[in-house]
């Protein structure tokens, strides 16, 4: 398998980089401190692409590779968690399913202002008890007349605080778990939603909200895709931003080997830097041995996402390794820089409270290792 690049991605990533370098890495920390929703930084971002990175350029994206978009969203991760959750939102679970199993109105009315950032996307999906068993959808949506209406809350919406639309799922045959289940497109601006503010430890500025709906009238055309398949395509969508959410987790993880590393050069006791003790060698080679074998298997999901309908299981083992790699390396980072890194404000205690959201949303780790273990009883049988 070769992952080497063209002149044109390693044009576009170094573009990604200087992006990352110069715009978002000296907003990070006013970010974190603020919990202000990032929005100039969004619509810059898709400026350069990254709003649309893998839409095909018929439909108005970049057309690139899944596997440029994830070395992208890693990029933009080492400078900010937060902007890069927000776009693979955006990307992964909004623009996408808009271009696959949005009607031509849809499209129209959508596609191209989530691309160019001039339009902010929710993907509605988690509520209070269907987070993990995300079957057991509680909101409701019954035919009324030529439209629908809706019923139900959503928790921990991504980008609810300013998002101009969502992807809401609800249940519209009861009883049916995923059979049951539909998609819809929902302005929100629609009477009866109400959005209510949430507090995270990290990734603060992602404008996480609830969304409450009481009798949310929508048209016909509201429903993306065909009714009853909503689930299969929340899934679908959830396996590239799985990919994207373990990029996302390498460029933490990455940020914290840097940081523990320029720590380990300077950092003198006993007369010699720490970097010359075994100690603390041993730990540093491990770091980055456990997130190039991540870094890894993310490239090979994201590889696959191209070349397949499904890539369930490649992206669950791409999130479960890079997330709990990425955790271990903030972890030691935080180890070996001590009361540095345990600091209020510091770099390392900013990822340290960051990375720990990558096991969790977008399917738990506990989620990921029972996908994956499905997977390997159902070929042994």
């Amino acid at each position: 398998m070769d992952f080497s690049l063209s002149p044109d991605q390693e044009s576009f990533l170094a573009k990604v980089t200087a992006f990352a370098r110069d715009r978002v890495a000296p907003a990070a920390a006013r970010i974190d401190e603020s919990a202000e929703y990032p929005r100039a930084l969004v619509k810059e971002a898709a400026a350069l692409g990254l709003g649309g990175v893998t839409v095909s350029r018929d439909a108005g994206g970049s057309g690139r590779e899944y596997l440029t978009y994830a070395m992208a969203i890693e990029i933009v991760a080492q400078a900010s968690a937060t902007l890069s959750v927000i776009l693979t939102v955006n990307k992964s679970l909004m623009a996408e399913p808009h271009a696959q199993c949005g009607s031509d109105a849809h499209k129209e009315r959508w596609l191209k202002p989530l691309m160019t950032g001039q339009a902010i996307g929710a993907f509605a999906l988690s509520e209070a008890n269907a987070g993990s068993d995300a079957a057991n959808q509680q909101t409701v949506a019954h035919q009324d007349g030529d439209g629908w209406v809706i019923n139900g809350t959503k928790v921990w919406v991504a980008n609810g605080e300013v998002a101009d639309v969502a992807i809401v799922f609800a249940c519209t045959e009861p009883g049916a778990r995923a059979r049951g289940i539909s998609a819809f497109v929902v302005p929100l601006d629609t009477p009866g939603i109400t959005r209510r503010p949430t507090d995270s430890l990290g990734v603060r500025g992602l404008g996480c909200h609830d969304l409450e709906m009481r009798n949310v009238r929508v048209g016909a055309d509201a429903l993306l895709g065909e009714i009853g398949r909503g689930f299969k395509l929340a899934m679908r969508a959830l396996e590239g931003g799985r990919i994207a959410i373990a990029a996302q987790a390498l460029g933490l993880g990455q940020a914290a080997l840097e940081e523990a590393l320029a720590y380990a050069r300077r950092r003198e006791v006993f007369g010699q830097s720490i970097g010359n003790f075994q100690a603390v060698q041993f730990q540093l080679a491990d770091l980055a041995t456990d997130l190039q074998a991540a870094r890894v298997l993310m490239w090979r999901a994201a590889d696959a996402h191209d070349r397949n309908p499904r890539v369930i299981v490649e992206a669950a083992m791409a999130k479960l390794q890079a997330s709990e790699a990425a955790h271990r390396a903030a972890d030691r980072a935080m180890q070996i820089l001590a009361s540095e890194g345990y600091r209020r404000g510091s770099t390392v205690e900013r990822l340290f409270r960051d990375v720990r959201a990558a096991e969790i949303y977008q399917g738990t780790s506990e989620v990921q290792r029972m996908i994956i273990a499905e997977h390997l009883l159902d070929r042994r049988r």
